[in-house]
Parts: C-alpha cells; sequence; structure tokens
C-alpha cells in the first residue's frame, strides 16, 4: 500500500510538471483531474475544472465530443484539434491546441478518458501568416494585369474600384487631386479640391451615395477630416462601426450622414494613393450590412494594391499632360499651311501618334508663289522628341525662305538640303515638294528620300506617281531630280507621311498596296476624301504621326 501510495506521488510530480495539459474525464465528459499546465492553459485554477464539463468551464473553446464519445465506445485513442479563446492572455490572434484522447479501463470496465494536449498556436498562426502572405502576392498578381492597363487616369481608377469590390468592401470610391475645374472659383484657404474619378460596388449603395456625389463631381476638403487627414500624412485611416459624429467629420455636409446610413454604411477604410512626392488621391472603402468590419490585414492588402495603381494612376497623369503638351508645341510649330492660290483647292490632316507623347518631326506646307503657281510640302525629320521638332521648324523655315528665289523644285531641295547642312542640323529630313502650276494644269514634282505622291482619279483609280528619291535634306550629297506630270479635271493629288502607309507586319511594297487599293470617289470635298483615306488605312491609335496634304485644281464652271 505505501509502495503504490510512492507510484501515485510520482506519477502525480510529473503531470503536474510537465507542459503539457493533462485531463482526465468521466464517462459523462466531466473532469476529474486537470494538472497544473492545464489550468495555466484555461487561465482559471485546476480545481475549477473539477465535476465541470468543457463547455461549463472554457465556453469560448471548441472540441468534438463527438469524437470523444467515439473513443469511449471502441477504445481507439484519436487526434482532435481544439480552438477558441480562454481565460489567460495570450499573445497569438487565434488559440488552438493538438490533444489526443485514450479510453481508461478497469478489468474491462470503462472509467473514462484521458487527454494529453499541447498548444500549437504560433505554428497556426505561422501557416495562417503564410497562406495570408501567399493570397496577398496572388492579389497583387492579379492586380498588375486588371489596374492600369491603359494611360487613362479615368480608366485606370475604374479598375481600382472595379477589383477592390466586392473582395474587400461593398462599395469602394477612388478620388483624385487635381486643379479646380476651368471657370470654377477656387477654393477656400486651407480647402483641398478632389475629383470623384470612379465608383463600384453594391448598386443599391451607389445609388444612395449619389445623393452626395457623381463621377466627375468637385469635392472641397477641409482640414480635420479623414480624407485629408490620409492626403497630409500619407497614412491611412479606419473607422469601423463608425459614429454620426465620425462620419459628419468625413462628409461636407451635416445632412450626408443621413445618406450614408440610409446606405447601410457603418465601417469606413480610407488609403492614400502614394507617390515619391505625395498621394496623387485616396480609395475610399465602405462595408454596410452584414459585412464585418475591416482588419489590420484588410488595411495591409489594400495599401498593396493603391500602391501599385498610385503608379499606374501618376503615370497616366505624367502622360496626358506631356502628351497634350507636345500635341500644343506639334501644332504651334506645325501651325495651319500658307494660303494658296486661289484656283487651287487644299485641305490637310495631322494625326499625332496614339501611343507616343512626344511630338514628331512631321510636317507640311502651301507657298504661294508668283504666276498663280503654289508650292505644296510634305515633309518628316527622322526621329522624335523636342530635337526632331526644332529640326522641323529649321527646315520648314528654310524651304519658305528659299521658295521665292530658287526657280526650280530640285534646285530647292539641293539649296535645302546644303544650308540645312551648313547650320548644323543633326537630324536627316525626307521631303517632298509639289509645284502647282494651274494655267498648265500640272504638277512639278521632286523628293528627298520622301514617299511617293499618290493621284486620285475621278473614276476611282489610285496610281502612285514614281518620284526619283534623291537623298535626305541634311545628307548634303545633293543629286535631286523633278518629273512633272499632269492633273486631270478632278484628280487630287495627295502628299502623305510614312504614318499613313506603314506597317510593322509590312513591307513597304504591300504597305503602299494598302493605298493604291483605294477605290474613293473624289468628287465631294477635300476634307470628306481624307476622312475617308484616314477611315480605311488607320485603324485604332496611329502606330506614327500621320500628316496628309490634298490638292485639287478648281473646276471652271
Amino acid at each position: 500500500m505505501l509502495e503504490q501510495a510512492r507510484e501515485y506521488g510520482v506519477l502525480r510530480n510529473i503531470l503536474d510538471g510537465t507542459s503539457a495539459a493533462v485531463a482526465v474525464l468521466d464517462k459523462r465528459l466531466r473532469y476529474l483531474y486537470v494538472n497544473a499546465a492545464m489550468g495555466q492553459m484555461g487561465g482559471v485554477p485546476a480545481a475549477a475544472f473539477l465535476g465541470r464539463t468543457m463547455t461549463e468551464v472554457l465556453p469560448d473553446v471548441h472540441r468534438s465530443d463527438e469524437i470523444l464519445r467515439m473513443v469511449l465506445a471502441d477504445g481507439q485513442p484519436r487526434a482532435l484539434a481544439v480552438t477558441g479563446r480562454t481565460r489567460a492572455s495570450s499573445p497569438f490572434r487565434r488559440r488552438q491546441w493538438s490533444a489526443v484522447y485514450h479510453r481508461l479501463e478497469d478489468k474491462g470496465r470503462v472509467l473514462g478518458l484521458c487527454g494529453i494536449g499541447v498548444e500549437v498556436s504560433g505554428l497556426r498562426q505561422y501557416i495562417d501568416d503564410l497562406e495570408k502572405a501567399h493570397q496577398r502576392l496572388a492579389l497583387l498578381d492579379t492586380a498588375a494585369m486588371r489596374v492600369g492597363t491603359t494611360l487613362g487616369v479615368n480608366t485606370t481608377c475604374a479598375e481600382l474600384a472595379d477589383f477592390v469590390t466586392p473582395s474587400l468592401a461593398d462599395a469602394a470610391c477612388v478620388d483624385v487631386i487635381e486643379d479646380e475645374p476651368y471657370g470654377a472659383p477656387p477654393p477656400a484657404p486651407g480647402i483641398l479640391r478632389i475629383r470623384i474619378a470612379a465608383v463600384a460596388g453594391d448598386p443599391e449603395i451607389l445609388r444612395q451615395m449619389e445623393r452626395i456625389g457623381r463621377i466627375g463631381d468637385h469635392v472641397d476638403v477641409p482640414r480635420g477630416s479623414p480624407l485629408r487627414h490620409c492626403l497630409d500624412t500619407g497614412r491611412p485611416w479606419m473607422g469601423n462601426l463608425a459614429t454620426d459624429e465620425v462620419f459628419r467629420k468625413m462628409t461636407a455636409r451635416r445632412e450626408d450622414v443621413a445618406v450614408v446610413r440610409a446606405a447601410g454604411i457603418h465601417s469606413a477604410l480610407v488609403i492614400p494613393l502614394p507617390t515619391r512626392e505625395h498621394p496623387v488621391g485616396a480609395l475610399f472603402l465602405a462595408r454596410a450590412g452584414d459585412s464585418g468590419p475591416f482588419t489590420d490585414d484588410d488595411v495591409v492588402v489594400a495599401q498593396d494594391l493603391a500602391a501599385r495603381a498610385a503608379v499606374a494612376i501618376d503615370n497616366a497623369r505624367q502622360y496626358t499632360l506631356e502628351h497634350t503638351m507636345a500635341l500644343e508645341l506639334q501644332r504651334a510649330l506645325l501651325s495651319e499651311p500658307g494660303s494658296p492660290h486661289p484656283d487651287i483647292e487644299v485641305a490637310s490632316r495631322y494625326l499625332p501618334a496614339g501611343r507616343s507623347a512626344v511630338v514628331g518631326g512631321d510636317w507640311f506646307d502651301s507657298i504661294p508663289l508668283p504666276a498663280c503657281r503654289t508650292l505644296q510640302v510634305m515633309g518628316d525629320v527622322m526621329g522624335h522628341g523636342f530635337t526632331a521638332a526644332v529640326a522641323m521648324s529649321h527646315y520648314r523655315s528654310l524651304l519658305r525662305s528659299l521658295a521665292l528665289s530658287t526657280p526650280s523644285v530640285e534646285g530647292l531641295l539641293a539649296d535645302a538640303d546644303h544650308r540645312g547642312a551648313g547650320i548644323g542640323l543633326d537630324r536627316f529630313a525626307t521631303c517632298l515638294l509639289a509645284l502647282i502650276d494651274p494655267q498648265k494644269g500640272t504638277a512639278t514634282l521632286s523628293s528627298a528620300g520622301h514617299l511617293p505622291p499618290a493621284l486620285l482619279l475621278r473614276e476611282g483609280r489610285t496610281e502612285l506617281l514614281e518620284v526619283a528619291a534623291g537623298p535626305p535634306l541634311g545628307a548634303e550629297l545633293g543629286g535631286y531630280e523633278a518629273l512633272t506630270v499632269p492633273l486631270p479635271p478632278g484628280a487630287v493629288l495627295l502628299l502623305y507621311t510614312d504614318g499613313l502607309v506603314e506597317q510593322r507586319t509590312l513591307d513597304i511594297d504591300a504597305s503602299l498596296q494598302r493605298l493604291t487599293d483605294l477605290r474613293l470617289t473624289v468628287d465631294g470635298p477635300l476634307e470628306d476624301i481624307l476622312d475617308a483615306i484616314l477611315m480605311h488605312l488607320v485603324s485604332g491609335p496611329a502606330e506614327d504621326d500621320v500628316a496628309l496634304l490634298a490638292t485639287r485644281l478648281h473646276t471652271p464652271g
């Protein structure tokens, strides 16, 4: 008897000293014994377990009692996961234990169960964090393909709003900072003006929120509002289960709070769209109805998405600005062609490349000369950028200044070639001259490496005129030739740059064949004819700048 007591004491010391949770339960799953580790994990004294069930002691811990009854029934040990919260403090967001239960017997009589468990919360949290990291990377990879697919600010904002709903929010709004609309009074001091660029989400929520603002509306944001705080600090703001007072700070008018409540919105998250210098706007996320509040993980994911979208939005804004400036410079340098003599008709078109923000070197001109003649000019400086634009301006001015003093088109090209090289122009230029003589009904042509002109005839045919192509201007090689051709009544002489016909997938002969295959009616206005040519030959954004110059002799009567 004494020996049994010693053995029991040794066993009791082992159980009480182990870090694993050990419990003995009767057949009704009430605790008969728990060791000290079990009490520490539960945050209650070990004695509090005795005679009670798990639900009675730790109501927030979940365990499958059905599995325990199976162990009682067949005697097969089984492992199971136990999850939940206890009264003990823990560094883990979610607690989990791995437990094994064995049946206790005495001479064939079932006494109850013995359970041994260890906490695996750290491992579980590591696995959860790893899975979330993988999900976040997958989400960002998907966003990279769906957000920022164009160089349009509004399109990029719409892609972002669509992407975050409904995965992150029930409704989303993207606001961008921009200059005040033309003609509108500037905002009051201390007020920041933003534009609603995109919205997405539940249709009923959006219908309600339209009473506050629609896409394209400008909103003045005062200091002290959550949105302004995000834009000023570059840090996110989260308002879960927000009060009316919080929503009052977020809205421009007091009555807007009622609109937010009518939409069912209870939580909001505002994420700045960051760039190196300052945010370009903000992403507003809202949850409504039965959706849960935002979590810290939601903030991390939203920040990652906002950072990627901000780069695309900033690039789109920069592209739009540079493209607009480039086109303004192009138009300023190009201007309209000069006024020809009244006995010829002239129409022109300039179509900038759709995928480039840089200015090109295409130009055209009409220069009236003595004896009722008119010189038509079409040129293209090699390359793009402001250097090409400056060279284009020089070549254009040279030809204008030399046209009155040089009697022949081939001589005019030779003089422009020599002088262009002499003043140090480092860009070559192709050029085509057509001297129109209405009295003779002819056109005298000369080319400095330019594509051949086309003659559109009344019977619907299009012919290329075989003009000898000399070296480009600026090469100082000379050797230009002239070709004089008749201009039939009603025929249209078309000068153009390579952007009209060249395609990367076709050689130049096949590209020119597309032009000669045109069958157009040329009796109507020249403007309509140029529109028809562009419609047939240029589909979508032009790969290169396109310049057209059409000439037709006035028909008597």
